[in-house]
């Protein structure tokens, strides 16, 4: 493997891990604990979709599928892509997938080459720093500027080199909330391509974009066979159990990927590709629902945090998270240690997203209405 170079920092996913490990261990003791620590709506999956999902086990639908999925699930993701993001691939261009990840890893195996380099602006979520070593390329952390820590697409063209192979764009973020201008991903992604190297675009959020209307990364571009869009059912419609994402671009790579796929989880689990049919293609008032609940706590969440004296952060346009820069001089993770200990709420530390995000927090508005406030009562307690 390609030895690490100066620019790559050790994104560590383990301190996120210290804090949910931390809050259990306190929760066995009796301590209240709000939870604003994990990324995941809080909602359960509508119930049209897991009556489809009762009825294709129940009907026999319980057998291996092809590598690539069904062909109808493949038809209601790409309808889904076209209608909802602008996005046009046809159902032969997508992959299903076991969730996003499985989508994010073989994207990597199936574009990076031993010791090529995966640019990742930053603060990202960690898995990407993990992604890149499986497929033996280097991670090379590109922190944004702050305090928005919006998507510069100077600083990481800046970055491209020869031996970059990979650029990935996560919009909206996880874990700032940031939706990247459409000027600046255009930017990034024509350099990419005169580098002759691939854009993933993790979009598993773009549903929950609150601002605007959510366009994918493949859209805003001349060069769309240089983006690779990776989505899921996981965040949209509260289906993270269910595991069942997507990987679609140039069909050569979706191929490579594919046949990777055949020698690792073969296909994603019958029934519940039958399960993400419904959720596509059914009812989506359940979807509605969920989406204006996540509206409401952002506008709440980012109204207690400018009001708050001691933490700023900049405002989520969409997933949801918002990023905190609270006024200390503590690291992270003995900062979200201290918040659990002594405060009782529990969030994410910033530098387990990278450099860029050391003495930050990810807060979670993924919970009710009256855990936030009594959350954030908290926080402005204890900071």
């Amino acid at each position: 493997m390609h030895e690490p170079t100066a620019r790559v920092r050790a994104c560590d996913r383990s301190r996120i891990r210290v804090m949910f490990d931390l809050a259990q261990e306190l929760e066995r003791e009796g301590r209240d604990l709000v939870r604003l620590e994990v990324g995941e709506p809080d909602f359960d999956t509508p119930e049209h979709v897991v009556d489809a999902a009762v009825d294709a086990a129940r009907g026999g639908h319980t057998h291996y599928t092809s590598n690539a999925g069904l062909p109808e699930l493949r038809g209601a993701i790409s309808d889904t892509l076209a209608c909802e993001y602008d996005v046009k691939h046809t159902a032969d261009e997508i992959l299903t997938t076991t969730g996003g990840m499985e989508a994010l890893h073989l994207a990597f195996l199936a574009t990076v080459e031993p010791g090529s380099e995966v640019l990742l602006p930053s603060p990202s979520w960690p898995n990407y720093w993990t992604q890149a070593r499986l497929a033996d390329a280097t991670p090379v952390e590109v922190p944004m500027p702050a305090p928005d820590y919006d998507l510069d697409a100077d600083t990481l063209i800046a970055e491209m080199n020869e031996d970059t192979s990979l650029v990935v764009l996560c919009t909206p973020s996880n874990p700032t909330g940031r939706v990247a201008d459409p000027d600046e991903v255009r930017a990034v992604v024509d350099a990419a391509a005169e580098h002759d190297a691939y854009v993933i675009a993790d979009e598993v959020y773009a549903k929950l974009t609150y601002d605007r209307d959510p366009t994918g990364v493949a859209a805003l571009t001349g060069h769309p066979d240089h983006v690779l869009t990776v989505g899921s059912c996981s965040k949209t419609y509260a289906m993270t159990g269910w595991r069942v994402g997507w990987l679609a671009g140039d069909p050569t790579v979706v191929d490579e990927a594919t046949k990777v796929r055949e020698s690792t989880t073969a296909c994603t689990g019958s029934v519940a590709q039958h399960a993400a049919i419904a959720a596509l293609t059914g009812p989506q008032e359940p979807v509605e629902a969920m989406y204006d609940a996540f509206r409401e706590r952002r506008d709440y969440v980012a109204d207690r945090l400018a009001d708050m004296d001691g933490v700023t952060a900049p405002e989520p346009e969409g997933a949801f998270y918002a990023f905190l820069n609270p006024d200390t001089d503590e690291a992270s993770l003995p900062l979200a240690k201290r918040l659990c200990e002594e405060a009782g709420v529990v969030l994410a530390p910033g530098d387990g997203f990278g450099a860029a995000g050391e003495g930050q927090l990810r807060l979670s508005f993924a919970n009710s209405m009256e855990r936030l406030e009594e959350g954030l009562d908290r926080i402005e307690a204890a900071l």
